[in-house]
């Protein structure tokens, strides 16, 4: 075991090793499930409560902290801090492009992929607490992705949990990826219709880069060809805090003379490629599926009822946090998965994530941040969901977008006295 100290935070790495598939003991493929567990270094030695974090995605990797600020140093006050990288990411066997065309067929690719959802990590995690942390319930805080990942825990082995803290991630416990779609693009055009009129300069300015990517022709630096779409979807940034800002500024350069900028291409090709989780891409939808049904590129049906996303529109419209069929033809990270992605969007069958009954009954205490304005997570749905399960009680504000966790210890501090009124977590 791997041990050392940063500014603020000692550290431990733990490496496990479990199933490929939880759910299939004739399957002898195995993977390894990497986590580092972050405490106090003047508390080292002491016995604390663990709180593992939940990271959003699906397909995305722990934080890498380089100090204790934030929710991170808030929460090291009490606990021990367990950041697991998700099977998949990170230091966990990764997903990469090499390893999906090693695959003897897109069936055995997509069969593989399917391994890799929230029922799967929850299974990982148990197997984490029991082996390396002794059996010791847990807290949980499960950002975006994560409040997903919560759900199924709850409805799996809520015995293991004392409390769950929830930011900007209830899922719709009856999921169901067409709904989920004709929900967001509304709050995607609202979002647009934001950004414009805080930037109104940039409708020009953004038009002009549109007509210059449908003249064609226009490559990225790893030579991925620039289409118009593949620029709307950076988007995608509009449901973070400083998201209007990132994208005005990379428009600001875009230009040198009348020629697209290597500032612009190069910061398009990194926000764009998917390089540091092509996971993201791959699950995005398929984080939906559960029980019969496929979800059939359900993104791609619902932009046709949206002509105002249309690449040939203006003002142009960016997109917001939906996945594409197209972009595993046009982004080179993701070619190597096309084929099985096309099979999980056409997959009627998938492993139930969540319990409903098991969920009414739950006595574990649950909080969360419902983020009113949550471009990503539809509001409504996390309130309805809310509903539907046992002592949970959520905390709808409009102050904090869908990074508030990462912007502001506040929300992690409240989450946790929130618990604490009724007795619970620590």
């Amino acid at each position: 075991m791997t041990s050392y100290t940063i500014p603020g935070m000692h550290v431990r790495e733990h490496s496990v090793e479990v199933p490929l598939n939880w759910w299939d003991d004739s399957d002898p493929r195995r993977i390894t499930v990497f986590a580092r567990e972050l405490v106090d270094p003047m508390r080292q030695h002491e016995e604390l409560p663990c709180l593992l974090f939940l990271q959003g995605g699906p397909g995305g990797k722990s934080p890498r902290p380089l100090d204790p600020s934030g929710w991170i140093g808030e929460a090291l006050k009490r606990y021990r801090v367990v950041l697991l990288d998700q099977r998949g990411t990170g230091r966990s066997t990764p997903v990469t492009g090499r390893r999906m065309d090693s695959f003897a067929s897109a069936q055995e690719a997509a069969d593989y992929l399917a391994c890799f959802r929230a029922d799967s990590i929850v299974a990982d995690a148990e197997h984490l607490r029991s082996t390396v942390f002794g059996g010791a319930k847990w807290s949980t805080l499960g950002q975006s992705y994560g409040g997903f990942i919560t759900m199924a825990y709850l409805s799996r082995a809520p015995e293991a949990l004392t409390a769950c803290y929830v930011t900007g991630g209830l899922p719709s416990v009856t999921p169901d990826a067409a709904e989920v779609y004709r929900r967001t693009y509304p709050r995607v055009e609202t979002k647009n219709r934001e950004f414009y009129q805080r930037y109104p300069h940039n409708v020009e300015r953004v038009a002009a880069i549109a007509d210059r990517l449908a003249a064609g022709d226009v490559r990225l630096p790893d030579g991925d060809l620039l289409t118009v779409r593949r620029f709307q979807s950076l988007g995608i940034d509009f449901g973070m805090k400083p998201g209007y800002e990132r994208i005005h500024w990379l428009v600001d350069e875009a230009f040198a003379g009348d020629e697209l900028s290597d500032t612009f291409l190069s910061q398009v090709m990194s926000l764009s490629s998917y390089a540091d989780g092509p996971l993201f891409a791959a699950l995005q939808e398929a984080c939906y599926g559960s029980g019969p049904g496929a979800t059939g590129w359900a993104a791609e049906r619902e932009r046709a009822a949206h002509p105002q996303f249309a690449e040939t529109a203006r003002p142009l419209l960016f997109t917001g946090e939906m996945i594409y069929p197209w972009m595993f033809e046009e982004i080179r990270v993701l070619r190597p998965f096309r084929a099985a992605a096309e099979l999980l969007a056409a997959r009627t069958e998938w492993s139930e994530l969540y319990d409903l009954d098991r969920l009414a009954a739950n006595d574990v205490p649950v909080v969360a941040a419902v983020y009113f304005d949550d471009m990503y997570v539809d509001s409504g749905l996390q309130l309805e969901t809310a509903g539907r399960v046992g002592n949970l009680r959520p905390w709808v504000t409009n102050e904090f977008e869908h990074d508030g966790l990462r912007l502001s210890d506040r929300v992690f501090t409240h989450l946790t006295e929130l618990v604490r009124s009724v007795g619970g977590g620590v």
